[in-house]
């Protein structure tokens, strides 16, 4: 008999506590598909960058699972055609008003897009 055992025994108070004594083994079930950071209570603050109109679809799909602030790099596609910027910056806007959340531009080469829990601080010019 170990010393493993013994303790087990001396700790062992009731027939609910058997695990402890070693005579019977419990498994816990891990989920090990989900990452840390997609947990319900986190909150992610994710970097983008848009290239083409088409690198808007994951910035969308992140702010409508509601757990992701976006900032957005818009340099390239700023510095490569500004219609298709424009058309970006459209699609988002009428992303996060649907989801009631708030975006607004961050210098002049990023954008900010919040979901409906988070809200933009906007400094007030003075005259």
């Amino acid at each position: 008999m170990g010393i493993f055992d013994k303790l087990g025994k001396r700790v062992k108070h009731s027939e609910d506590d058997e695990f402890i004594s070693g005579n019977d083994t419990e498994y816990v079930e891990l989920d090990t598909e989900k990452s840390s950071y997609e947990s319900d209570n986190k909150i992610i603050v994710r970097p983008f960058s848009i290239d083409d109109f088409s690198d808007v679809k994951p910035v969308l799909d992140s702010l409508r699972e509601g757990h992701t602030i976006a900032l957005i790099n818009i340099k390239t596609l700023k510095e490569k055609d500004i219609v298709e910027l424009k058309r970006a910056i459209n699609k988002i806007k009428k992303t996060v008003d649907a989801i009631d959340g708030d975006i607004a531009g961050f210098g002049e080469d990023y954008l900010v897009a919040t979901p409906s829990f988070a809200k933009i601080h906007r400094m007030k010019e003075e005259d």
